[in-house]
């Protein structure tokens, strides 16, 4: 097994998993055995019933969960270093713990208290060890189907949620995927795996998979891991990559979202020139950025990452993948703007500079190393320590997470209060009603009709089949309203069943400390919108209708009606007076073809006005997107989906609300073979599968049909 020097807690933690097992049978020796690791180490025994009771019995993902939850490195070596000894482990005690998932710390154990649990709960825990492990070793259809049988049992016992998920992968690190939240988000996110994988797994969130369904999974994540064009290979590699993604401001499953991709706006950067921060003195000197690969000629004569690549692997060893490079080099030279702010930083731990780009990119022949550059007015050079851990890469857009992008400019604050001050002073592009009527298939009366909507009620749903364009739509029509892309002002969310109160108002959670109070991203934005009471506000919600509305809203139900805008209401955890302020609107989106989830809460439902977005394939908008493509191929593939879309409002099973949307067919890119082809195999087909899952001819013409016209 090959194994990076990051990963070796993979060999302890499966030799002691199978260390544990033999005492499936004999559990009262392992918790003897528990007690003299944690007296050892100097530890209070955490396994016990209520905080008082000493556990009578206990599951090996409990015994993981005890180290592998929110402790420090120091305590969980010292605790390993007891297994060690305890269990005659012969693999090194890890030292690093890259790529390991951890629980809540009132979440470590795999079973309910005593009186909750139960008769087998604890004994099913441990023949899913057991099955997991004879699966790992071999992966027959005996021992498959074995996992799958007691996978399935053990998934509908209290406890038991995503976290077994993360006990196997503990156990078996390279057989199984952890999916935890942040896994998810990462694995379900095109850039970060293959597209056919991601639209497989798109509807991860609704819940944990079966058995069957788990071990598919397991076994297509490996096949796209095999790829080349990743840096991760395996499991592990992948967790921890998922685990440095999250560290640079993003939250569990939903954020709040406030960048357009179009937007000219200040960007910040992290930056380290050379190897070690090496070139950095001369950098400073010369008052330029710079970057290597100097085989690579001007970056201006490439018009794609994927070109870049390409160049690469000629000029270079064509074994390696060269992605995270060329994105590197594309972001270098297309993606910085003049203006934008750059941390200089030096290995993961320091920061040593700050400066403000002021020229477009250059490639300089005249020099004999880093010809790819960029002119900065570097304003500071010194040494501060970085907040956290820095990310490895030479270049990184930081702009998404300001929280991270505070603390480094507070690190400057005392030498640059002012400079601060007006970078964050943002000029926004102006936005009219025409430019949304030119990017969105809308006639200007049915544009006309939902902005009257949205005022009369200050909440509106926008509500259509997939892919008539709804979220793109939403965005620009409060840019239209505010006459500016003005992204500070508008903010993203989306529902999902496991959605909550605490995530959308205030909640408490895990701290270093306990728990303390934290305020979600409806409570922060209506704040935001209070302070700037004369312009409007929009917070957009995205699949609205599948959260338990009437549970995240809670006691805002009633402040969210129009004319309860500005009334104050205590809320539930703060106990402070709360308001929706009047210059707030709510737009949310919903899917019509989610058959999966039930009928909006009435009150919530009397409190928004309802628009219905369709297909606009016969639009003139679309109509002169098609005569700019200029693609046979795609015209033909128009008219065969119009065509089944008639089919679908026409069945008594269907109709209006599951067509087709125009959406899927609309790209910036030039239409390809390969483009007309993903789109059909990849989003067109599988929806008309889940239409028609019962009617399998149909589904086989269908898919014909859609074929044939792109071929």
């Amino acid at each position: 097994m090959d194994m990076d020097k990051r990963f070796k807690w993979t060999k302890f933690y499966m030799e002691l998993a199978s260390a544990l097992l033999p005492y499936k049978n004999n559990r009262s020796e392992l918790i003897t055995k528990l007690k003299t690791i944690f007296a050892d180490a100097g530890m209070n025994f955490p396994f016990k019933e209520r905080g008082k009771e000493v556990y009578e019995d206990i599951c090996p993902f409990t015994v993981f969960g005890s180290f592998n939850k929110g402790i420090t490195n120091a305590n969980r070596r010292a605790l390993l270093e007891q297994f060690a000894k305890q269990f005659s482990i012969k693999a090194a005690v890890p030292t690093e713990f890259d790529g390991i998932p951890v629980v809540m710390n009132l979440s470590a154990w795999f079973f309910a208290y005593k009186e909750n649990r139960g008769e087998h709960d604890i004994d099913n825990l441990w023949d899913l060890l057991e099955k997991a492990i004879a699966y790992s070793d071999e992966a027959s259809t005996d021992n498959k189907n074995a996992f799958i049988a007691v996978y399935d049992t053990v998934t509908k016992q209290k406890m038991i949620k995503w976290n077994i998920t993360m006990g196997l992968y503990w156990a078996r690190p390279y057989t199984f995927i952890n999916l935890d939240s942040t896994n998810r988000a990462f694995i379900t996110d095109v850039d970060n795996m293959p597209h056919y994988f991601t639209t497989i797994f798109s509807d991860i969130n609704k819940g944990l998979p079966d058995g069957r369904n788990y071990l598919f999974m397991c076994e297509q994540a490996k096949n796209a891991l095999n790829q080349k064009e990743y840096e991760y290979h395996s499991f592990p590699e992948l967790s921890y990559y998922a685990w440095k993604s999250n560290q640079l401001g993003k939250t569990e499953e939903t954020t709040t979202t406030t960048v357009d991709s179009n937007i000219k706006e200040t960007n910040y950067w992290i930056y380290s020139p050379g190897d070690n921060a090496s070139m950095w003195d001369e950098f400073y000197k010369s008052g330029i950025m710079g970057i290597g690969w100097d085989d690579v000629t001007d970056l201006k004569g490439f018009s794609s990452k994927e070109e870049i690549k390409d160049f690469m692997k000629n000029v270079y060893d064509p074994s390696y993948s060269y992605k995270n490079n060329a994105h590197c080099l594309w972001q270098f030279a297309n993606e910085i703007k003049v203006g934008d702010v750059v941390f200089v930083k030096k290995g993961m731990h320091k920061i040593i500079g700050k400066g403000i780009v002021t020229s477009d990119y250059i490639y300089d022949t005249s020099r004999s190393t880093y010809k790819h550059i960029r002119k900065v007015d570097w304003q500071n050079k010194g040494e501060w320590e970085h907040p956290g851990q820095a990310v490895m890469k030479t270049l990184t857009n930081i702009s998404a997470y300001p929280d991270y992008v505070q603390k480094l400019l507070t690190l400057f604050a005392e030498d640059t209060s002012e400079e601060v001050s007006e970078q964050k002073e943002i000029k926004y592009p102006l936005y009219s009603k025409d430019d949304f009527l030119n990017e969105v298939y809308m006639d200007e009366d049915t544009y006309n009709t939902l902005t009257e909507l949205l005022e009369a009620k200050y909440n509106v749903i926008l509500q259509g089949a997939p892919g008539v364009g709804k979220t793109f739509a939403a965005k620009r029509l409060a840019y239209s309203i505010m006459e500016q892309k003005d992204t500070s002002r508008v903010a993203m969310v989306q529902f999902h069943q496991s959605y909550s109160y605490e995530d959308f108002i205030q909640g408490y959670r895990p701290s270093k400390e306990g728990f303390e109070l934290e305020n979600g991203a409806f409570y922060k934005f209506c704040k935001e919108a209070e302070e700037d009471n004369e312009r409007p506000y929009f917070f957009i919600i995205d699949e609205i209708n599948r959260g338990n509305l009437s549970k995240i809203f809670g006691e805002l139900m009633m402040l969210i009606e129009k004319d309860k805008r500005g009334d104050k209401i205590k809320l539930l955890y703060s106990n402070e007076w709360f308001t929706v302020p009047k210059n707030v609107r709510i737009i949310g989106m919903m899917n019509t073809a989610d058959r999966s989830l039930a009928l909006m809460d009435y009150a919530l439902r009397r409190r928004f006005a309802f628009f219905d977005f369709a297909p606009a394939f016969a639009s003139e908008g679309f109509k002169n997107y098609l005569t700019e493509k200029n693609s046979p191929k795609l015209e033909k593939l128009i008219t065969a989906v119009e065509s089944l879309n008639n089919t679908i409002s026409a069945d008594e099973s269907l109709g209006d609300g599951f067509r087709i949307g125009h959406s899927y067919f609309c790209t910036d890119d030039e239409i390809t073979d390969e483009w007309l082809k993903s789109v059909v195999e990849y989003e067109v087909i599988p929806l008309i599968k889940e239409y028609w899952f019962d009617e399998p001819t149909k589904v086989r013409d269908w898919s014909a049909t859609l074929r044939s016209a792109i071929k």
